[in-house]
């Protein structure tokens, strides 16, 4: 199925009060005074519009919170961190997301399914001391950024390592021993899933092997574990097959 076949809608820039839920004061100022093209880092560019830009992606991600949507938005969010960018992210919106769904909509507990193929160190560092989220993260090991390795975790931080070449039959397994699981004894309010497609056996980032349907089967197993679902993409960098992939995860949250 074509993307044009689900329901858009516009959203509104995040407000600078809910970025500063998850980001120190002088980072924000940082972006939003960039006068001219820069190098936030080795990865991440940015420019005078980067600020706006960021802020779209940030509403965006809180929209989906409110609605049950999923945030089509770049730039990504899962690898910046509190007081910097990284890996092409700015601001953490599933992390902005989850604050403000526990600030304004009433949500008490907040569970976190990151399922791109890169480690969101970012959302795991925010989040590592506040019993209130938790953040599960299947990604590949060892790999970009580094983080999420075995042994690294605490009550609420379950990450979740897998080798490169990994297929649909070791994320059903993860899925059915460790990700569903946990979530469920969490007993979350909100599920948020930071949605990537790069390890998707075609994108040029990663050497995952999932197909098209995994992301179909993993976006249901997600509604499946909270009363509530929405979801934000993060990675995904072959333009040919990102499409019918998103399509593929919507198809899924729908069923």
């Amino acid at each position: 199925m074509l993307l044009e076949a689900f329901e858009y809608d516009t959203v509104e820039p995040a407000p600078v009060e809910a970025i500063l839920r998850c980001h120190t004061e002088d980072y924000v100022k940082r972006i939003r005074t960039i006068a001219e093209p820069t190098w936030l880092d080795g990865d991440t560019f940015a420019s005078e519009t980067t600020f706006e830009a960021a802020l779209l992606a940030a509403g965006a991600a809180i929209a989906a919170a409110e609605r049950g949507g999923f945030a089509l938005a770049r730039p990504p969010g899962h690898h910046a961190l509190a007081d910097r960018a990284m890996g092409f992210c700015v601001f953490n919106n599933v992390a902005i997301a989850a604050r403000h769904a526990q600030a304004e909509l009433g949500i008490g507990r907040v569970a976190i399914l990151d399922w791109d193929v890169h480690h969101g160190n970012g959302t795991q560092a925010i989040f590592w001391d506040d019993p209130t989220v938790l953040y599960v993260s299947l990604h590949e090991w060892p790999f970009y950024p580094g983080s999420g390795g075995p042994g690294e975790g605490n009550e609420t931080t379950v990450n979740v390592p897998m080798e490169a070449l990994s297929g649909d039959s070791e994320y059903q397994r993860a899925f059915a021993d460790v990700v569903e699981p946990a979530i469920r004894a969490f007993l979350p309010e909100l599920v948020l899933v930071s949605a990537g497609f790069d390890a998707h056996g075609s994108d040029p980032l990663a050497d995952m092997r999932l197909s098209d349907g995994a992301f179909a089967w993993m976006a249901e197993r997600a509604t499946t574990v909270g009363p509530r679902v929405a979801a934000v993409l993060e990675g995904g960098y072959n333009i040919e097959t990102l499409p019918r992939l998103v399509a593929a995860a919507l198809e899924g949250f729908s069923e």
